[in-house]
Order: structure tokens, then C-alpha cells, then sequence
């Protein structure tokens, strides 16, 4: 009954700029934290970034300084913004959702995945 509902993929050139939502919608009482994980062609998954409901941000090194994370409690929507994108950003981004607080999060809710391909 829950789901989340990812938006906002597309092609992009180079230096491009894309912003993703992810909003959760059905049954849900709380959310704890929401983020971004990414799988490229060939390499392991990946976690972008993430966002409690406290506004506690984490960033992998790769984007720091090009994406923004940020959320939407009463709309229960996280979004990302993507900035100076670049090739290696290309892969399937996939958003979810922690209900409660615990060591390495619990990925209650996971999105449908949503394609970005950076590309001239």
C-alpha cells in the first residue's frame, strides 16, 4: 500500500542540471530519513545521498559540491537536485525511505528507479 514515486529523469548534456522527486504516498505515519542510491552499467550500487527528517545530510563524495538533497516532511518528498552533471553520473536512481532510527538504516520503501543519462 505504500509506495514511492520517483520523477524527474531524463537526458542531459554535460554541465546539465536535473532535479528528481520522490514522494511517498498510501499508508504511512512517519518517515525517518529519505535518500538516493545509484546504479551505473557495471558498477555496484551506490549511495548518493541522504536526509533525516531533522534535516541531517549526508553526501558520497563523488557529488558533494554538484547535488542538493532536501525534503518536504508534511508532503513526505524528498527531492535532488543535480548540478554540473557529468558522464559519470549516468545510471538509475533509486529513492527510499527509513521508517524508524537504526545503525544503517532500515529501507522500508524503496521507488521504482528513475533513468539519468549524462551524455553530449
Amino acid at each position: 500500500q505504500v509506495q514511492l514515486v520517483e520523477s524527474g529523469g531524463g537526458l542531459v548534456q554535460p554541465g546539465g542540471s536535473l532535479r528528481l522527486s520522490c514522494a511517498a504516498s498510501g499508508s504511512i505515519f512517519s518517515i525517518y530519513a529519505m535518500g538516493w542510491y545509484r546504479q551505473a552499467p557495471g558498477k555496484q550500487r551506490e549511495l548518493v545521498a541522504d536526509i533525516t527528517s531533522g534535516g541531517i545530510i549526508n553526501y558520497a563524495d563523488s557529488v558533494k559540491g554538484r547535488f542538493t538533497i532536501s525534503r518536504d516532511n508534511a508532503k513526505n518528498t524528498v527531492y535532488l537536485q543535480m548540478n554540473s552533471l557529468k558522464p559519470e553520473d549516468t545510471a538509475v536512481y533509486y529513492c527510499y525511505a527509513d521508517r524508524v532510527r537504526l545503525s544503517g538504516g532500515t529501507r522500508d520503501y524503496w521507488g521504482q528507479g528513475t533513468q539519468v543519462t549524462v551524455s553530449s
